[in-house]
């Protein structure tokens, strides 16, 4: 299966070709910048599609991240994402961010992972996975110690921006979403799984007054 992978979650706009038979992106375009995806997402899809030597009818899937994270990023992405969609008339699947983080950790655990992303305003958004990636809470805004006492609790091991937060870490780190990852994860999720942006501070969904892209 080859998938067209969408991340703009965070200060990274990507874009990249995965094959499920290789197992890995064969093409991807990737920057940071912060603001600015929807200037510079569709010009990047056609440069990896090139650099691909696909057509745009030889996916079979497009994969996008829907959240938690930048509410301007993630709503150009799936907007993006829906509209390639519909016009090549394949599914868009939307993947969390938090789904992602636990992926990549999950292989090198023998315990549950708690995916934490630092939210600022002193919480992380969380969501606590069993050893099989299997999700066992909903994604979810936590106060520092409220995450911290739910993952001892759980024997969880805190992975993500969100460990570095709870270790006192002096600045701010940013997650890594890799398309290889995304795609993975997209791959092998049915393809119902909807391409909705999920909002889960209210703060953070304020701003979506009359876009069309309901809440998860």
């Amino acid at each position: 299966m080859r998938l067209l992978v969408i991340d703009t979650s965070g200060p990274e706009c990507a874009a990249g070709v995965y094959d499920t038979e290789r197992g890995d992106v064969v093409s991807f375009r990737s920057e940071t910048i912060g603001k600015g995806h929807a200037e510079i997402l569709p010009g990047m899809i056609e440069a990896t599609m090139a650099e691909s030597g696909l057509a745009f009818a030889d996916l079979e899937r497009i994969a996008v991240t829907i959240g938690p994270g930048s509410f301007t990023g993630i709503r150009v992405g799936v907007a993006l994402a829906r509209g390639l969609g519909l016009a090549l008339q394949i599914p868009v699947v939307g993947v969390t961010t938090l789904e992602v983080v636990a992926e990549g950790r999950l292989a090198a655990r023998d315990k549950p992972v708690f995916a934490a992303i630092d939210a600022r305003r002193d919480e992380l958004y969380g969501q606590l996975f069993d050893t099989d990636g299997t999700a066992i809470t909903e994604a979810s805004a936590y106060h520092y110690d409220e995450l911290r006492a739910l993952a001892h609790a759980k024997g969880a091991a805190v992975e993500g921006s969100g460990a570095a937060v709870l270790a006192g870490a002096p600045s701010p780190q940013l997650d890594a979403f890799p398309l290889a990852t995304i795609g993975r994860i997209a791959a092998r999720l049915p393809k119902s799984r909807k391409a909705q942006p999920l909002y889960i501070r209210g703060a953070d969904a304020r701003p979506q007054t009359g876009f069309a892209v309901p809440h998860a």
